[in-house]
């Protein structure tokens, strides 16, 4: 029995009882199949009104583009959103206004970029319920998850704002007396990572930081997986030591070449700072926002066709290019 010191004030989205959640892995099929399909079909069936999302990648690196566009395109509703390491994917979700609750580390900034207008005009809008943690506290909510149990003990949070606004607790260690903050763990319904390679059964590899990613997989009830690539299983079998994220613990493949775009996707391709400003710009009036999502999401069939609204193959190449200049006078290196 732990004796608690303090707790936060936030709400709690999900359970964090595990044996719950052993419940419904228990359930989960482990067959080796194909799981192929389209984005589309792959949120038709596995993103549902009132889910928890969350999403993978680490700010502008990895992120699940095609995925955050399709559920915005389905106008799915009242979903709850882990805002961790978000940038731009919060930006698309918002802009659809697709969750009312969240749980808040690092939202509405893109990074060097500034700040969403319309990120934040939705997050003052009343609309949304919010909880407040820390990127590293979030991460710690997946580790639980990931490792099977209700909570992780760490030393962050304690004496700050951050942790009035959150759902953790401060406790005694019954070993020593020291005092720790208790984060509960996080199972979220759904979850979208991008990911170099995959195979039809699940199979993925990333290149680069994988931040959270290993652990939400493992977290997730429902994992989709959009790929750059689709390789087949004897590739990935002749080097198993880089699959990070194995078949069993995924749901849907699809392959969506350049899905991280207009994000960055690690020894691929670079973001796309000229798209990225002209959501910033447009953002700036409701109305115009509006229209832009007509343009770019509600009007296209697919993220295949919004590549081509902007700038289609010719711009991915000089992107690609991009990624792995090297400025010999101290700017950006390759990744």
């Amino acid at each position: 029995m732990f004796d608690v010191v303090a707790e936060g004030s936030g709400p709690l989205f999900t359970d964090p009882d595990a044996d719950k959640a052993r419940e419904f892995f228990r359930t989960k099929t482990r067959a080796m199949t194909n799981k192929v399909m389209t984005v589309k079909e792959a949120v038709e069936r596995f993103v549902h009104d009132g889910d928890y999302l969350i999403t993978g990648g680490f700010g502008g690196d990895r992120i699940p583009a095609a995925v955050c566009h399709e559920i915005v395109r389905r106008r799915k509703r009242n979903l709850a959103f882990a805002g961790h390491t978000s940038t731009h994917d919060f930006q698309i979700l918002a802009a659809g206004e697709v969750f009312n609750r969240c749980d808040v580390a690092y939202v509405i900034g893109l990074e060097a970029r500034g700040l969403s207008p319309n990120g934040r005009r939705y997050m003052e809008s009343g609309k949304v319920e919010v909880c407040e943690w820390s990127n590293y506290a979030m991460a710690c909510r997946l580790k639980a998850a990931a490792t099977g149990v209700s909570f992780m003990p760490a030393r962050d949070l304690m004496g700050t704002d951050t942790f009035k606004h959150s759902a953790a607790k401060v406790v005694e260690c019954p070993f020593t007396g020291e005092r720790y903050v208790l984060h509960p763990a996080l199972w979220p319904d759904v979850a979208a990572i991008h990911v170099h390679e995959a195979d039809v059964y699940g199979n993925s590899r990333i290149r680069g930081i994988s931040v959270a990613d290993i652990e939400m997989a493992r977290a997730a009830k429902r994992l989709i997986i959009t790929t750059e690539r689709l390789v087949p299983n004897e590739v990935i079998r002749q080097n198993p030591d880089a699959t990070a994220i194995p078949f069993f613990q995924v749901d849907a493949v699809c392959e969506v070449p350049f899905g991280s775009f207009p994000g960055n996707m690690p020894y691929e391709y670079f973001s796309d700072e000229d798209h990225l400003k002209l959501w910033m710009k447009v953002e700036k009036d409701p109305e115009g926002l509006k229209a832009f999502l007509d343009k770019y999401i509600y009007n296209v069939k697919d993220f295949n066709e919004y590549l081509g609204l902007c700038g289609g193959l010719e711009r991915i190449n000089q992107l690609r290019a991009e990624e792995y200049l090297i400025d010999t006078e101290g700017g950006r290196c390759s990744s």
